[in-house]
């Protein structure tokens, strides 16, 4: 992996990490919280492409496991690992690979709808592991624990739009993506 690929794999780590200090929305139910901080996640995937998507999202979760205080109100530390919200921390590496996938597939054809589209499947994509763990955290059903999204959605598209808008002006720009380009050993 060329330096170039690690300083934007920290870059969107430490992009992830500050939006994780904008302020919170509690939610009155089963202390669900809105936070910006997944948008990372969504701007990693649709500017640096999946894999070093995934990987700066790996580390934002190592970040998290030594303790520094990198999540939504400056929390941090194993125990994150194991809180009703883990399941959706856990999904950050997979969402940003599945973000940054369909970006790279739709590059050349690349909108603001096609953006757009690839954000929310990335943020819905959070929804499995994250409802299940709540579930299970919270000794809930898992049904009860499911339905829980519809409170994540809407927040879910506004990240998704604002997404689809910084990666398509990100792509004319200053595209960091390119599909086409073999790695070098």
């Amino acid at each position: 992996m060329k330096a170039r690929d690690l300083a934007l794999i920290a870059l969107f780590a430490g992009l992830t990490a500050a939006l994780g200090l904008t302020p919170v929305i509690p939610l009155p139910i089963l202390g669900i919280t809105f936070a910006l901080q997944t948008l990372g996640m969504l701007l990693a995937g649709g500017v640096l492409g999946a894999k070093r998507a995934a990987l700066a999202m790996l580390l934002v979760l190592a970040l998290v496991a030594i303790g520094l205080p990198v999540l939504t109100g400056g929390q941090g530390g194993l125990g994150k690992f194991v809180g009703p919200t883990a399941g959706f921390i856990w999904s950050w590496p997979l969402g940003g690979l599945i973000v940054g996938a369909l970006i790279e597939r739709w590059w050349t054809t690349l909108t603001f709808l096609t953006a757009f589209i690839a954000a929310l499947l990335g943020s819905v994509s959070l929804y499995l592991l994250g409802h299940t763990w709540l579930s299970v955290s919270l000794g809930i059903p898992v049904d009860t624990a499911m339905w829980t999204w519809v409170l994540y959605l809407p927040g879910d598209i506004l990240k998704s739009i604002l997404a689809g808008v910084i990666i398509v002006s990100v792509k004319k720009a200053y595209p960091l993506i390119n599909p086409h380009q073999k790695e070098s050993p």
